[in-house]
């Protein structure tokens, strides 16, 4: 794990907030807000290489320098992994962090259920990820309801309204088509998002 910025912090609590910030909405600051209650820090991930999909758009370098300029309203830190499965991040951030931090992974509906139905390419995975850090989910275009033997270890994340269809594709496809999307991103970055996709 390469950090970009580290907070002085030592967190009990760690939230992890993972993801290609492709760019960063207003969608992750509403979930990082969110999960102010059951968090200290927040800790924005950046893979270098993801399991689903390719690089394009921002470099990995103009997506860090977007988080930067972010106001997380709590201690944050900023890094970057070789890696982009939760399970290897988790392990990533178990070594950079002291044995007592717990981690929680923050997500939506839609990422949760991806997590959970992946094909890790062996059997119990999921029940070894959810023994090294549980789960915040923010219900997206609809609840996520845990399975009963993982209800311990997934926790909802109750978010502010109107964010459902907020997304980083979203933004980009408005600026491909010359619609609004300013109000989809933090007022921070809104130049420097123009500068990078338009």
């Amino acid at each position: 794990m390469q950090f970009y910025h580290r907070s002085r912090t030592r967190p009990r609590r760690l939230g992890v907030l993972a993801g290609g910030f492709n760019p960063p909405t207003v969608a992750h600051l509403a979930l990082a807000a969110a999960s102010r209650a059951h968090v200290d820090e927040i800790l924005c991930v950046v893979p270098r290489a993801f399991p689903h999909k390719e690089y394009f758009g921002a470099t990995l370098e103009q997506r860090i320098e977007m988080l930067g300029l972010l106001d997380m309203t709590m201690p944050g830190s900023i890094a970057t992994t070789e890696q982009g499965l939760l399970i290897d991040i988790a392990r990533e951030c178990q070594a950079e962090f002291p044995d007592a931090t717990r981690l929680y992974f923050l997500c939506g509906r839609d990422a949760a259920e991806r997590v959970l139905n992946w094909d890790y390419g062996r059997p119990g995975v999921v029940e070894e990820m959810l023994n090294q850090f549980e789960l915040l989910v923010a219900s997206r275009s609809g609840d996520f309801v845990p399975p009963p033997e993982f209800q311990h270890r997934i926790h909802p994340l109750r978010m502010t309204p109107g964010h459902d269809e907020v997304s980083s594709t979203e933004v980009r496809e408005r600026i491909a088509r010359g619609e609004p999307w300013e109000h989809l991103v933090p007022k921070s970055i809104v130049e420097r998002v123009r500068e990078i996709y338009s």
